[in-house]
């Protein structure tokens, strides 16, 4: 068992500037408060143009993020890269030439999981001698490290308990960082408590690398849900991240835009994850910082074509707690990284630029403004309000209709692509109800900005083990 205090901090000490230490930089604070004050003096003294404009501001960012998911949507139906390693090679690999591993399980109160998760990966074939296993518990968590230590006495594999000193943040990037501080392998993963790697998926990824250009310097493996039929919302969860892993993410790989990686099954070379600062243990997305951090480092983000299955949220409450976290994590990431903007445009190139603002920082706020729209969409219907009507000139109203009708289309019939190629018949009817999940994104979307606001770096636990009964042999798999 080892304790440590850790590198808490590297990136804030190393590259302040891009640490989510602090939300705003002192020229982010000043913009804020002129636009905000802007906005106050417009609304009192020409209110139509006011809402016009910012009408029109907004149309403009839903077409940007619409011809985005238009181009990721033809790219993904064209195939859009994966790297494959196939079963036999994998297996071939002698164990002697297979690098050490080192496999970070970051956990907290999760004393009734932590058994299933040791015997998931019990599951890796892997050899014994070259895994790095660390459990990461919170120092004052006596529960879940009791049940740990004696779940590993159980196991065939050599695991450390890693105490996290209790100190702020507390937050999962906080104990990766420690992890990170004692890994012995040159090959680095984050596994979840709830989460069943496919058993070859560390031999494939070691495969991988040595191929590979040594520019790639991660490999993200697609995530799934193995109680995707367990409700509505995990059905739509699952359908959403079937979306995500099968077009969306290859596509940005591809283009080479800043890929947000997954907060699990995310496998990186150690020495370019300390070179970079390892994680930012006061962003609460820190996989999708880090993503965006890699890029700004030259380095390359590919998706490898091994799944990893996890347990969907099944709860209204608990998911809104988690999307709440995801979107507070995606703003925070988008602020920290649009402080120099003209450092970040030379550094991603307008692409990458675009990518990142599209696909990062506009994902919470679009999900905010879309009640709005929706609710201006009924009153232009109903009422006919000649106000209402003179906010939308037909210079803004027919590209707000278009972004309205063939977004709402596009977002419905990608979802519907991504689960007929996951083969997955059973979501279709979820997918089709799609509208009803997104009112509870806008929700989160909310409920992420007054916390951002409130306590940016706090870390809101989702809930694990509702669907513990799952048997662990349904595992993952290959995708091919």
């Amino acid at each position: 068992m080892i304790a440590s205090e850790g590198p808490a901090s590297r990136l804030r000490v190393e590259f302040p500037e891009m640490s989510a230490h602090r939300t705003l930089s002192g020229g982010q604070r000043l913009i804020a408060f002129l636009l905000a004050a802007l906005l106050v003096a417009g609304l009192r003294l020409e209110l139509a143009l006011t809402l016009t404009l910012l009408l029109a501001l907004a149309t403009a960012v839903y077409l940007v993020n619409l011809g985005f998911r238009l181009l990721f949507l033809i790219s993904g139906l064209r195939g859009a890269p994966l790297v494959v390693v196939a079963d036999e090679d994998a297996r071939s690999i002698p164990d002697r030439v297979l690098p050490v591993y080192t496999v970070l399980v970051p956990a907290y109160h999760e004393a009734s999981v932590i058994g299933h998760t040791l015997q998931a990966l019990e599951r890796l074939d892997y050899p014994r001698e070259r895994l790095d296993v660390k459990l990461l518990l919170e120092a004052d968590d006596q529960e879940t490290i009791a049940a740990a230590t004696a779940a590993a006495a159980r196991t065939s594999l050599a695991i450390e308990i890693a105490r996290v000193p209790v100190s702020l943040p507390r937050t999962k990037p906080k104990a990766c960082n420690v992890g990170l501080a004692h890994a012995k392998g040159s090959l680095v993963t984050i596994f979840d408590v709830e989460d069943r790697p496919e058993p070859l998926q560390l031999r494939r990824a070691a495969l991988a690398f040595r191929r590979l250009p040594p520019s790639v310097a991660c490999l993200q493996a697609k995530l799934s849900y193995h109680n995707a039929r367990q409700n509505i919302i995990t059905r739509w969860f699952t359908a959403e991240y079937e979306t995500w892993f099968t077009l969306l993410l290859p596509a940005l790989a591809r283009h080479g835009g800043p890929v947000p990686l997954g907060g699990t099954s995310m496998h990186i070379k150690r020495d370019i994850l300390e070179r970079v600062g390892g994680w930012d243990p006061y962003n609460v997305t820190e996989d999708a910082d880090l993503g965006v951090r890699l890029q700004r480092f030259r380095y390359q983000v590919m998706v490898l074509d091994s799944t990893t299955l996890e347990e969907s949220n099944s709860d209204f409450v608990n998911w809104v707690k988690q999307r709440s976290r995801w979107y507070k994590g995606y703003l925070q990431t988008w602020l920290v990284h649009m402080r120099h903007p003209r450092r970040l445009w030379r550094e991603l190139g307008p692409a990458g630029f675009l990518g990142l603002s599209v696909m990062v920082g506009a994902v919470p706020i679009l999900q905010i403004i879309n009640p709005l729209f929706w609710g201006l969409t009924v009153l232009w219907f109903v009422d006919r309000n000649p106000f209402l009507q003179s906010l939308l000139p037909p210079a803004i109203y027919f590209p707000a209709l278009l972004s309205l009708v063939l977004g709402n289309f596009l977002a419905l019939y990608m979802g519907l692509i991504a689960i007929r190629v996951a083969r997955r018949p059973y979501l279709l009817v979820a997918a089709l109800l799609a509208p009803a999940y997104w009112v509870m994104m806008s929700i989160a979307a909310v409920r992420a900005l007054l916390q951002l606001v409130i306590a940016p770096s706090f870390w809101e636990k989702s809930v694990h083990g509702l669907d513990v009964h799952a048997p662990v042999a349904e595992g993952a798999h290959a995708t091919r």
